[in-house]
């Protein structure tokens, strides 16, 4: 017995409205969006209204809008929160993704709830009590191996698994870093984490001597999953992820459109899987992930950990390998391997360690006249960080995304009908009365041509069937008439095609994963409070952000520097350094590390 195709999404950021219509004409299955409040984003706010607009567009061609709600919640804010999901509710926003356990227990519509990144879904057993307790979907932790990944699929086959597929890196587990908390009173579980992790620092030894100085010893490459999509949709994987709230629409563009190519690819030889939406994109660009924000890439733990995760030189974009210096003069130097265009920007790795960038004044041949000459050797790599010409192309008006539909053209008694079934195979018709008289010459041509003239509009014909009882006459106006309602009916009917899927999690008292819960746990409401007693929890502690922890730990990290550096235990390997180790950032704040070996976990603990 045959299945029906697994339909598989493409799921895109949305920072505004604006680049949320990037994305979806570039290609995205859904996007994900933050509201005004209680996002992990806090510079990613939308107003409802806007969020109202996104949904609108986005049904017409079958994509999702999520928005995120995965932050914690204090308890004076739950009536605020409740007042937010009713509105979004009410505006169709399909899901939403949330960390705080707590919003389930709130008087809130049957919204579906998908368990964000940020509750930490790392191993069959917590991903097997979310899925119990009734989450649709769950977002899987970055860290996790294609095997780890096929285990929770079998565990949990009913439920949608959506993991990262591009973008940058957290490198504590999601949901679990209190670093910036620690620091500086700015929550990554309140979205206004302060990206401690970019930071440099120096890494020294139980003795004060310094091992490494002034490197950026948490930053990791941005992920770059995109030659194993075959491979995670195999292991069940329903939703393929592409991180960025903060990004602008040319990096959502660019980076939409080319998962959206190797995704169709995979599609025209794999009828086993199909594309969860409508309609077909068409870029007005090649798509070339390396010309978007990055700092080189990497698909970090999909096959077990490996070398060059880490970015220690610079969390800055490093951009596209161009090539190496041949000749350096007093105002220009030559490039063998690659061009620059007249305005871009380049970056190289000079004798310090460090990243340093700057811009191309103009550009002859093979020489390179920077607007200041940079300390640059022979021999030096370069990169293109900014790619002027690309950019251009990018900021070109978006192609519309278009909706294949097929149309017949016929009389009735009273008039004639004009139908169109769309790609979907949803068919949507208007009838005009018009008194009928025979025509001096055929209409056909007539009619093909004046029923094809879809303008501006998000559908595209891909055929027209003329079926009349006899040779009548049909003037032009009353076609474009006809199309125009008949556009209108498609829209209303494309808009309102969406199935919304209410549900509630599931009251029931299925255990949780433990019986007690640290500040890890991230419990900041007595609504949370209850619903981890409710599955049999019986020591909860609060979270970090309400009671702080001398000495705890701020950074749970699957990276490791001293695998990073060579110095991998497991590989037999023992660092020329006593332990313990301790990284210091330049404001002198001082943390030990911690490996656990046998788990390959590294802890950074607050000193």
């Amino acid at each position: 017995m045959s299945h029906p195709p697994r339909k598989i999404e493409l799921l895109a950021p949305a920072k505004d409205y604006e680049t949320g219509v990037a994305a979806i004409n570039h290609g995205a299955d859904a996007v994900y969006i933050g509201a005004a409040r209680f996002g992990a984003r806090q510079a990613a706010g939308n107003s409802v209204d806007d969020i109202a607009r996104l949904v609108d567009y986005a049904h017409i061609f079958g994509v999702k809008v999520y928005v995120t709600l995965n932050t914690i919640v204090y308890d004076e804010e739950i009536a605020a929160v409740e007042q937010l999901v009713k509105e979004l509710y009410d505006i169709g926003a399909d899901a939403l993704i949330v960390q705080d356990t707590g919003i389930a227990g709130m008087d809130i519509p049957p919204i579906p709830l998908h368990a964000s990144t940020q509750m930490d879904n790392r191993t069959v057993e917590k991903v097997k009590f979310l899925s119990d307790v009734g989450f649709p979907r769950v977002v899987l932790a970055r860290e996790l191996s294609l095997e780890q990944i096929k285990e929770i699929n079998t565990a949990v086959p009913d439920t949608e698994l959506e993991v990262f597929v591009h973008g940058a890196l957290c490198v504590s587990y999601s949901g679990q870093c209190y670093a910036s908390q620690h620091c500086y009173g700015r929550s990554a579980n309140r979205g206004a984490c302060a990206q401690f992790c970019r930071l440099a620092f120096d890494l020294v030894d139980t003795e004060g001597r310094v091992i490494e100085h002034d490197k950026h010893l948490l930053s990791l490459k941005d992920m770059n999953r995109s030659g194993s999509l075959e491979e995670l949709l195999d292991a069940g994987v329903t939703s393929l992820k592409i991180e960025g709230r903060l990004k602008d629409a040319s990096y959502v563009k660019n980076i939409t459109a080319y998962y959206r190519a190797r995704l169709d690819e995979i599609f025209a030889r794999r009828k086993e899987y199909e594309r969860a939406s409508l309609g077909k994109s068409y870029p007005q660009f090649m798509p070339a992930p390396e010309k978007s924000f990055n700092r080189g890439f990497t698909d970090y733990m999909l096959y077990g950990s490996k070398e060059g995760m880490t970015s220690f030189e610079s969390p800055k974009s490093k951009g596209e390998y161009i090539g190496r210096v041949k000749f350096v003069s007093r105002n220009y130097f030559t490039v063998v391997g690659g061009e620059f265009n007249n305005g871009d920007g380049a970056c190289f790795v000079g004798n310090d360690g460090k990243l340093h960038g700057f811009r191309i004044n103009r550009v002859e041949g093979n020489r390179v006249f920077p607007q200041s000459m940079p300390q640059i050797e022979s021999g030096d790599v370069f990169f293109r960080n900014y790619d002027c010409e690309f950019e251009r192309q990018l900021s070109r008006p978006d192609a519309p995304r278009r909706i294949g539909i097929f149309l017949t053209f016929s009389d009735t008694a009273f008039g004639f009908c004009l139908q169109a079934t769309d790609e979907s195979g949803v068919q949507h018709s208007v009838e005009f009365p018009f008194k009928k008289e025979l025509a001096r010459s055929s209409q056909r041509e007539n009619i093909i041509t004046q029923l094809g003239k879809w303008g501006n509009t998000p559908f595209e014909v891909e055929g027209v069937d003329v079926q009349l009882s006899g040779g009548w006459f049909v003037p032009s106006s009353l076609l474009a008439e006809m199309r125009r309602t008949l556009c209108d009916i498609i829209l209303k009917n494309r808009r309102s095609a969406v199935e919304r899927n209410d549900m509630r999690l599931k009251d029931n008292d299925v255990e949780y994963i433990t019986t007690k819960l640290d500040y890890k746990g991230n419990v900041a409401n007595r609504y949370a409070q209850l619903f981890y007693k409710q599955h049999k929890v019986t020591d909860l502690q609060p979270a970090f952000e309400l009671e702080g922890k001398e000495g705890a730990t701020v950074m749970f990290c699957k990276h490791c520097i001293k695998h990073s550096l060579g110095w991998c235990t497991k590989n037999g390997k023992r660092p020329p350094f006593k332990e313990p180790f301790y990284i210091v950032s330049g404001d002198g704040r001082k943390f030990r590390l911690a490996f656990d070996c046998k788990e390959c976990v590294m802890r950074v603990v607050a000193e």
